[in-house]
């Protein structure tokens, strides 16, 4: 038995509404990505008045059959999607940012569960001992755990990525369209820049193709407006990417 098509936007109109933190980027910020980018309509319901209270309450419901686990989330009617990488899953097909043949989406899928590896990796950096630790009680083992990531892991993450792009066919990680795994990956460049502004000046050099991607991304006009809007929240020290000098030496 086939399965129906994925209908597209331009097909189904749908007002979406995001629960995520409202001070930080955070993982949120991945899904804000590409709702701004295709233009969606959606509400970032805990920047609004008692939104974090009414996110709360939609978590913590004991009559819920399917409760998340922890923001971010998306309502879509009366569907509840949590977990970054499968709500782009099912956000992708439906904003154009995804192809629409299985193999295609499954390859998007498995990328995006790796950028969210590397960015579960990326948290470690300063708090690689618990995160429910303050920084400043895990000092030395972050400086630690950050110069085993600059050696090791971000050139294996990186690395990756930027062969991906090489063999592509095209501008973007899935060749000649954008889709949700370009607009993550420059996500991840921006905020590796706010977080380690110096290792990353002597590193970019070696992923060139994943910079001219970024750049580009950056350049779409939805992007761009939305980075230039109060829409997008500030790097701080209280997200994912965080900027603390003695870690960037």
């Amino acid at each position: 038995m086939r399965s129906s098509p994925i209908r597209h936007t331009s097909e189904v109109m749908m007002r979406y509404e995001l629960y995520y933190w409202p001070g930080i980027q955070g993982r949120g910020e991945f899904v804000r990505l590409a709702l701004e980018e295709a233009g969606a309509d959606y509400v970032d319901v805990a920047r609004r008045p008692n939104g974090v209270a009414a996110m709360m309450k939609f978590m913590e419901n004991l009559r819920a059959a399917r409760p998340p686990f922890a923001p971010p989330f998306l309502k879509a009617g009366k569907l509840v999607i949590a977990q970054t990488a499968n709500i782009l899953l099912w956000l992708g097909p439906r904003l154009r940012l995804a192809p629409r043949e299985e193999a295609g989406r499954m390859w998007a899928h498995q990328l995006q569960l790796t950028i969210t590896d590397f960015v579960a990796e990326i948290h470690d950096t300063h708090h690689p001992v618990a995160s429910a630790l303050y920084y400043e009680e895990q000092r030395s083992e972050a400086k630690r755990y950050t110069g085993e990531f600059w050696t090791h892991r971000v050139p294996k993450f990186l690395g990756y990525f930027e062969r991906v792009l090489a063999r592509s066919g095209g501008n973007y990680v899935l060749g000649r369209r954008l889709t949700c795994v370009d607009l993550s990956l420059f996500q991840v460049v921006e905020g590796l820049r706010y977080a380690f502004p110096r290792h990353m000046k002597r590193f970019e050099r070696k992923i060139p193709r994943l910079i001219a991607l970024h750049d580009r991304v950056a350049k779409r006009p939805r992007v761009a407006a939305y980075l230039g809007s109060e829409r997008r929240i500030p790097f701080n020290e209280s997200g994912i990417f965080r900027h603390y000098k003695e870690l960037d030496a």
